[in-house]
């Protein structure tokens, strides 16, 4: 009997503490993520394919060229790296949040590359887009791939920036598991995730530039808060689990890419590995350009902007038709 109602002492505490920390970081996610969206409102317009809500910005006149972002990230990546302003001095440039990230939804289910092509595909169709170079950077780029794979005649060319194409064991995928599974992962997300999540960007974008250092506009003026609010940590969760199973399938497509390809990436790459990554996939895809700028990062349209927009008017100009 006395045991028993030891147990009962050291317990009932022990849950009411637990339910209450849970509660306190509930309403800490909560209210950050009221926070991020007001300090970070939408900068761009709003089309519904499929019944996803999708988040994208215009900019310029010209070919159309679409943008296509990494995992955790959003819009504002490709924004506060200057391409954009760039690019659309002789583009129609395109650039989506993806399913789940920024101010895109995400219903549940499996957002392979494949299912991402699939809905901006249709969303292009909506904007009236016929033809599109295309860039994805990082998961963005399994992204473009498929994209290229599915719809050739909308795709004239691809730009391929730190992408990550072939199968390899991430610690990440391992870590970022327990928050894509529904259940324990929606409780994760909406409680302790956004608190270390915090605690642990610093060090997790410091890696992302590694080696070169964070550029100032970017440290300055990138919406951290937005990557940790609940759906995006959902997505960014899923999106990491899936990396190795859908370079599975993919891979074995990569030769049947009969378009232009110029691939880029950063020659200190510690997110995707140079030689095992954007190597192997241009001795895969037959006519393909290889650009690797020294002692770069993942972040190559940060540290090497003028490489990326370089890059991109290459392709352009492979395909572009005589005036």
């Amino acid at each position: 009997m006395t045991r028993r109602t030891d147990s009962r002492t050291w317990l009932v505490p022990a849950l009411l503490g637990s339910a209450a920390a849970l509660g306190a970081s509930a309403l800490y996610a909560a209210t950050m993520t009221r926070r991020a969206e007001r300090e970070t409102p939408p900068v761009g317009s709003f089309l519904t394919v499929d019944g996803v809500r999708l988040h994208y910005l215009e900019r310029g006149q010209g070919e159309p060229l679409v943008l296509i972002h990494g995992n955790g990230t959003l819009i504002q990546d490709f924004l506060i790296s200057g391409i954009v302003d760039d690019l659309a001095k002789r583009h129609r440039v395109i650039v989506f949040d993806r399913p789940g990230y920024g101010y895109s939804d995400r219903p549940r289910g499996f957002w392979t590359p494949r299912a991402h092509a699939t809905l901006f595909q249709k969303a292009l169709q909506q904007l009236g887009v016929t033809q599109a170079v295309v860039l994805g950077h990082s998961w963005g780029t399994l992204v473009a791939i498929a994209l290229a794979l599915q719809a050739p005649r909308l795709v004239r060319s691809l730009v391929l920036a730190s992408g990550y194409y072939y199968p390899t064991l991430r610690a990440d995928v391992i870590l970022a598991s327990p928050v894509a599974i529904p259940g324990i992962g929606d409780l994760l997300r909406h409680t302790v995730s956004p608190l270390a999540g915090r605690l642990m960007m610093p060090a997790m974008i410091k890696g992302l530039f590694a080696p070169a250092a964070i550029p100032e506009r970017f440290a300055r003026s990138f919406p951290t808060a937005m990557m940790l609010r609940p759906l995006q940590l959902r997505a960014s969760a899923e999106d990491a689990a899936m990396m190795t199973p859908v370079t599975v399938e993919l891979q074995a497509h990569y030769g049947d890419l009969d378009l232009p390809v110029v691939i880029i990436t950063g020659g200190d790459d510690q997110i995707a590995d140079v030689g095992r990554q954007s190597r192997r996939l241009h001795h895969d895809v037959p006519g393909s350009e290889l650009v690797i700028v020294p002692g770069m990062g993942h972040m190559i349209h940060h540290l090497a902007p003028e490489r990326v927009v370089a890059a991109v008017e290459r392709a352009s100009e492979r395909i572009r038709p005589a005036a």
